[in-house]
């Protein structure tokens, strides 16, 4: 007997809606999928954080966190270490470290694409915050990164389409 698959989950940047956890944190939060979303029980998300903004300090006891930094420069804090940030890092924390990002930069938004290994309520936390808007830049951020919106295949020789849609 063949087991029944339901089809694919599929959102745009133009659809999506961003979160803020409470009304007055610095961070907003983006669910791409997650167990309410799309059935799974890894939660995405793209995050944003205001200049000098900074989550605070949480912990998730079962879950492995990820973060992917598409744009920007922060600060990672995790227990006793901290690790600087920027375009094209990426961090693992731990389950059970007490951590938070910050954005060091005074003038500019930090992004990550972030991934949370068994959701462990985080996207119901989320969608239970204050929803928000996203400005164009935040979406153009991750439109840039979810399709090839330009051939940057030449980047680096500066034939691509031009530096700011070839980030990467």
């Amino acid at each position: 007997m063949t087991k029944d698959i339901p089809p694919p989950v599929s959102a745009h940047v133009d659809d999506v809606v961003g979160y803020r956890i409470s009304p007055d944190d610095t961070v907003v939060l983006v669910v791409l999928s997650g167990p309410r979303t799309s059935g799974s029980q890894t939660t995405v998300c793209f995050e944003v954080w205001e200049p000098g903004g900074s989550q605070p300090d949480n912990s998730h006891p079962s879950s492995t966190e990820t973060f992917v930094v598409l744009q920007g420069e922060g600060l990672a804090h995790s227990d006793s270490h901290d690790v600087a940030l920027r375009a094209g890092s990426v961090i693992v924390l731990p389950p059970g470290s007490v951590h938070r990002i910050e954005n060091t930069s005074a003038t500019e938004r930090l992004y990550t694409l972030t991934v949370m290994e068994n959701d462990d309520g985080f996207e119901n936390l989320i969608l239970s915050g204050t929803p928000t808007g996203l400005s164009a830049e935040d979406r153009g951020v991750l439109a840039r990164r979810t399709s090839p919106a330009a051939d940057c295949s030449f980047a680096r020789s500066g034939s691509a389409a031009s530096s700011r849609e070839c980030l990467l």
